[in-house]
């Protein structure tokens, strides 16, 4: 528990201390926790998408991929080939969390629903997501998100 302790006090930033402007390579997560920042890799393409975090044996405590899809649509997911625990956060249009599966195990092949109308998909270590609060209702700043819809605009 300590790890995920230490790596917590790496991701959570100040409330005030929010990005000048939203970059593609960085997601923010305002939950009860407070706001919690991950460097990711984007995946907006089939091939990127379809390949994930396969075959990864560490990921950094306050890094992340996040799946953007052209349009809302039901999002699937399953473990095959994952090495590490992951938890996957599923979001709206708007930025705004609709569900998170916690601690998906690696290897598993069970099929993860996170339901329809999903816009993107951030996956970040397993375990994290509980802690900084980030669940339903949290919201997500990242300039993939259509502005002047935003939960959370990048320019507030």
């Amino acid at each position: 528990m300590g790890s995920v302790t230490a790596a917590i006090g790496l991701i959570v930033i100040s409330a005030t201390a929010g990005m000048a402007q939203c970059r593609a390579e960085v997601v923010e997560i305002r939950g009860s926790g407070g706001v919690a920042r991950f460097t990711v890799e984007v995946a907006d393409d089939r091939a990127e998408q379809t390949q994930g975090l396969m075959n990864r044996e560490r990921m950094a405590s306050a890094a992340g991929m996040l799946f953007i899809y052209k349009a809302p649509q039901r999002a699937t997911f399953w473990m095959k080939n994952t090495l590490i625990p992951l938890d996957l956060i599923f979001v709206d249009a708007r930025g705004v969390v609709t569900a998170v599966h916690r601690n998906a195990r690696p290897l598993d092949q069970s099929l993860i629903d996170g339901g329809t109308g999903v816009s993107m998909v951030l996956e970040i270590n397993g375990g994290l997501s509980a802690p900084l609060g980030i669940g339903p209702g949290s919201v997500m700043r990242h300039p993939a998100i259509e502005q002047t819809g935003a939960a959370w605009p990048c320019a507030g």
